[in-house]
């Protein structure tokens, strides 16, 4: 069947002396340089005749399918395909047989499964080609595991559509806090002007509505700041990013009360948008320990190494599974990730049930010297 895919292209050839090799040397010598080349193929490559017998079974489908080739070689094409797809599958070769087109993309768009040898369906990308030889019809189809890059977009649009909801709870949230704080302290001394306007002859009552108008107002000028602080901190454009994370590491232990080591140098200088970056995974991180960790310390660490910022972020926790499942509404070592890929830098996580979690994100930095 080789001879068959290699077509009239290995027939016998005249040498430099005028002798005409056996047609049986050249034909034996391009199957095995064929077969290296399939084996050599980091996509699934598996041909079929016109009964959808397979044929031709390279190493990767071996990888990929966990069937080894030589107990592949007949069998029909449809151990590899989950039942429910097996008969749709047949009459889509039959048809694909009957166009003439030389090869086409499979799936239209939709996502198409495989199955292992131990049962497990996976998502696949394939394309299928079709070839006349003097022994029949051959089919082959190129496919690739995309079970990553799956996973990852169902991340990734999870996360969209989880973001979404948590950003309008958040301004739901700053919503409620400007009318039950700010509009209803504001209510307040409005009328004690209006009623200070009225009665300015009874001194001693009116300072003593003034002194209830002063810590009203420090009340609102103090909320105001911590809703201002909670959307954007001014310390980080004012001090920069070292005091920016030493405020919190500071406002965490106030918080829930638990001490927080700190390893940054403080005139850590780093422009926009790293600056932003590094605050946001020092801040989403320490929000994962105070919401799930139940540690007794954590720790932070943001250094500058070379052309790369590296951020970590350590607790003694309960620590978890890495291959456990996301809980739901749980965004963050997604939010983690997706935030420094957008600078093309990665997250690492290391954690394992009761020895804690330490996270590290590398974030590759240029100055603006550097055409960056």
């Amino acid at each position: 069947m080789l001879r068959a895919i290699i077509g009239g292209a290995a027939c016998g050839s005249d040498t430099d002396q005028g002798l005409r090799l056996p047609a049986s040397i050249p034909n034996a010598i391009a199957a095995v340089r064929l077969a290296g080349l399939l084996d050599s193929a980091m996509d699934a490559i598996i041909s079929v005749d016109a009964g959808q017998n397979i044929v031709l079974y390279n190493r990767a489908a071996e990888k990929i399918f966990g069937y080894p080739a030589a107990e592949m070689r007949g069998q029909p094409l449809q151990r590899l395909l989950p039942e429910r797809y097996q008969a749709g599958h047949a009459e889509h070769v039959r048809r694909f047989g009957a166009t003439g087109v030389t090869s086409r993309r499979m799936g239209d768009g939709t996502v198409l499964y495989g199955l292992r040898a131990n049962g497990q369906e996976f998502p696949i990308e394939a394309s299928i080609s079709q070839l006349d030889t003097p022994e029949g019809k051959l089919y082959t189809v190129i496919l690739r595991d995309v079970t990553e890059r799956v996973r990852a977009q169902e991340e990734l649009a999870s996360f969209a559509a989880e973001a979404g909801g948590v950003r309008e709870q958040e301004k739901s949230r700053i919503a409620r806090e400007l009318h039950d704080e700010l509009a209803q302290q504001l209510t307040a001394l409005k009328m004690d002007t209006m009623w200070l306007r009225g009665n300015l002859g009874q001194r001693e009552q009116a300072l003593a509505r003034l002194e209830g108008m002063l810590a009203m107002l420090d009340a609102s000028v103090a909320a105001t700041r911590r809703i201002a602080a909670d959307l954007r901190p001014l310390v980080l454009d004012d001090l920069g990013l070292g005091a920016a994370v030493e405020w919190l590491a500071q406002n965490f232990t106030q918080r829930h009360g638990i001490p927080c080591d700190l390893d940054v140098n403080e005139d850590l200088e780093l422009r926009e948008p790293y600056a932003t970056a590094v605050f946001r995974i020092v801040q989403e991180s320490l929000a994962n320990v105070a919401k799930h960790a139940h540690a007794r310390r954590a720790r932070v660490r943001v250094a500058r190494m070379g052309d790369e910022m590296v951020v970590s972020v350590q607790d003694d926790g309960v620590g978890f599974r890495l291959d456990d499942p996301r809980k739901p509404q749980s965004l963050g070592l997604v939010g983690l990730r997706e935030r420094a890929h957008l600078l093309k830098g990665t997250v690492g996580v290391d954690s394992r049930p009761g020895q804690g979690t330490r996270i590290e994100a590398r974030i590759p930095v240029r100055d603006e010297e550097d055409g960056a």
